[in-house]
């Protein structure tokens, strides 16, 4: 994997240059939160966002699209951390009102409220099964709770206020640390406390734990991030690149690869096996809260500050964006009849017509059908499109629709989506012939 490293200097000057009247303004980002974007979480299946806000909000997002499906309202104070179930239709959230709310993504309403902290709710983490959650807070514990039921299992009192809450897969392990810096083990069956490790010099903020069920991850305020040999409890390195407080974690879900936010917004990505830092990003102007993977892990989705959520490719290091805010350019497509005009507004999010059309997050579609793969002059390809040697064709197009860009071209910046019909799929290929005035 490569990123783009982003000096200091570098994003001030492309700040700068956004700012000139003249520019396009994209609407890149999910923007719905009245306060900073304290956590995000993507679904199993890549198609939607969680994001949870000072606000009180928690908000359900298309990712490909970054529109908001849902406004899930039923916290009365901050929203400190969202989680999927394992099954995508459901949510956990906690908030610093002292609840955990589940909800049903499908009808956008609670179906339970777990209450029993005495202070604000920090974390959530659920297990494998999805049966059983773990809450963390600053009343000092950990409470385990069933799902099916909404009954609390069994509270656990710890010796400091608790940030992060992780299961431990293929084992009955839970992490859980806090701001006295020390991560404390738990049997999940029991609940007594089996191990210490000990590394941060202040609090940790973030637990995760790598899919092998032998390593976990943790980030602190005291800059570091730390992999951890669960079963030895010994740490396996410190990994440094970041100036202060590391705020956001994340693993890949083959577990090669975490991402890191700090309060600068600057996003870290490690090679776990080399315990190294392979690349850094500048994703927020100010501080960066949280960063979640998506599950092919080409994408991540970071929130902030500024009381936004962003996507960003990091093999380009591209931030990913939907569409011109201030769009004026003729869109037949909302008019047409053609059954494929309706498929069409997709692309014409990213893709502008004309070449002669201000540039967008995706290259232009003009003398598209035919057109060799990454050719567009001027627009920042993707390694693997520049390297990629076919040609545009019907053929070829409808195999990255049918497949999805991810399999029809690992790698490419373009987010998963798929069309499953073949009448829907040959509607658009006709449509896009004709837009663009293709001639067979």
């Amino acid at each position: 994997m490569t990123a783009r490293i982003w000096t200091a200097k570098a994003c001030i000057l492309f700040a700068a240059l956004c700012s000139v009247a003249v520019a396009p303004v994209l609407r890149a980002d999910m923007i719905g939160h009245g306060g900073m974007v304290r956590s995000v979480a993507v679904s199993p299946d890549g198609t939607r966002v969680l994001t949870a806000g000072f606000d009180h909000a928690v908000k359900l997002w298309d990712f490909v699209e970054q529109i908001e499906i849902a406004d899930l309202s039923g916290h009365d104070a901050p929203v400190n951390a969202v989680a999927f179930l394992p099954d995508g239709r459901r949510a956990l959230t906690a908030s610093d009102d002292g609840s955990s709310i589940l909800w049903d993504l499908e009808a956008g309403q609670p179906t339970l409220r777990l209450n029993g902290h005495l202070a604000k709710v920090m974390t959530v983490a659920v297990d494998q099964t999805g049966r059983l959650a773990a809450t963390g807070g600053w009343d000092r514990t950990i409470r385990f709770w069933n799902l099916d039921s909404g009954r609390e299992i069994r509270a656990i009192g710890i010796p400091t206020n608790l940030n992060a809450v992780a299961f431990v897969p293929g084992s009955k392990i839970l992490a859980g640390g806090g701001h006295d810096g020390v991560i404390r083990l738990f049997d999940t069956a029991s609940g007594n406390q089996t191990g210490e490790l000990r590394g941060h010099g202040w609090g940790v903020t973030q637990l995760a734990a790598l899919p092998d069920g032998k390593r976990l991850i943790s980030s602190g305020t005291d800059g570091t991030v730390r992999l951890w040999d669960v079963a030895a409890q010994t740490e396996i390195a410190a990994l440094k690149g970041h100036e202060g407080p590391v705020f956001g974690l994340s693993v890949a879900h083959n577990g090669k690869t975490a991402v890191t936010v700090d309060r600068f917004g600057i996003l870290q990505i490690w090679n776990l096996d080399g315990a190294a830092s392979v690349g850094s990003l500048k994703v927020h102007e100010r501080a960066a809260w949280a960063v979640a993977y998506t599950p092919d892990a080409r994408f991540v989705v970071t929130g902030g500050s500024d009381e936004s959520a962003r996507v960003w490719h990091l093999a380009t290091g591209d931030r990913i964006g939907t569409a011109l805010a201030d769009d004026n350019e003729p869109k037949p497509w909302l008019k047409s009849d053609h059954p494929g005009a309706r498929l069409f507004r997709k692309c014409a999010r990213c893709h502008a017509v004309s070449a002669k059309a201000r540039k967008r997050s995706g290259p232009h579609f003009e003398a598209l059908i035919g057109r060799p793969a990454g050719t567009v002059a001027g627009y920042h390809y993707s390694g693997v499109l520049k390297r990629a040697g076919f040609d545009w064709t019907r053929r070829n197009i409808a195999a990255l629709f049918r497949d999805g860009p991810d399999h029809f071209i690992p790698g490419t910046k373009m987010p998963m989506q798929r069309i499953g019909s073949e009448t829907d799929l040959s509607s658009l290929i006709e449509y896009i012939a004709e837009i663009t005035g293709h001639k067979e």
